[in-house]
């Protein structure tokens, strides 16, 4: 269970970072998941304004591979829960980012509710990611950096940048001014919750070393999306223990809901 600093501290700041979250066991595991072909086949690329390409792929349902069993896992989902607060958390999607070294694009300033927003959910607050890092994430291969207190700002409009849509640049400068600039630099198994609005972005990947994570987006049941088709966001998530992403080893992504491209784009 989260202790009260750690839910205070999400709370005041918009995000979370819990260390040591995964074992290097379950690390070892997930990264061979995230390299396997049914993961990289799946994946397609989003430019950033410079033409650099970040790979990622996206599925709905959780299932019961090893990415859906750690969606699925006690840990998580309490740590998901306490943050959240009373309601049935249910699992919106889960990606698998991929920035390759000196090609792995960035990010643009945006919140993630100005994304979901427009698939139609109404209450932010009922929302939350989970990143999950599996190689070490740092300033120089393109960690996440976040506004600090942003989340409470409310949703700001988003505009596209390239393939990407941004945040506002005006209400971003005006934020920068006033919020403190945080580098998220995670080790392999630290995990990073942050909240919907909280504007967040991520530099281009200009070392030598990769930076691969996994993040998680969770909702609350009671948030019902009226243009979300995928109904993953609403259906209560079936909690498994820890120990059984190990304890069944290596069991790779079955056909799934995988977004493409085309709808990434559509829906953004």
């Amino acid at each position: 269970m989260l202790t009260a600093r750690q839910l205070n501290a999400y709370q005041d700041d918009g995000y979370l970072v819990l260390k040591g979250f995964f074992s290097k066991d379950e690390v070892d595991l997930l990264y061979q998941a995230a390299t396997d072909d049914s993961v990289v086949s799946k994946a397609y690329d989003l430019n950033d304004q410079t033409g650099k390409k970040t790979k990622l792929t996206l599925w709905f349902t959780p299932g019961d591979d090893t990415f859906g069993l750690m969606s699925r896992s006690e840990r998580v989902v309490n740590a998901a829960k306490s943050l959240l607060g009373e309601g049935d958390l249910c699992h919106f999607h889960s990606k698998v980012m991929q920035k390759e070294p000196r090609v792995g694009g960035a990010w643009e300033w945006h919140q993630d509710y100005g994304y979901w927003y427009k698939n139609g959910f109404l209450f932010p607050e009922a929302m939350i990611s989970m990143m999950v890092a599996i190689t070490d994430a740092n300033k120089e291969n393109g960690c996440l950096q976040v506004l600090k207190g942003t989340h409470k700002m409310q949703r700001i409009e988003h505009h596209f940048a390239g393939e990407q849509q941004g945040a506002d640049e005006a209400f971003v400068k005006e934020a920068e001014k006033i919020s403190e600039l945080v580098y998220c630099e995670l080790k392999a198994g630290d995990v990073l919750f942050f909240h919907p609005n909280t504007l967040h972005r991520s530099a281009a990947n200009l070392s030598d070393n990769a930076r691969w994570s996994i993040i998680s987006a969770y909702n609350l049941s009671y948030n019902k999306p009226f243009i979300e088709k995928h109904t993953s966001c609403i259906t209560p998530v079936s909690m498994v223990k820890d120990s059984l992403m190990l304890e069944k080893g290596l069991r790779t992504l079955a056909d799934s809901d995988f977004l493409n491209k085309e709808e990434e784009i559509t829906l953004k």
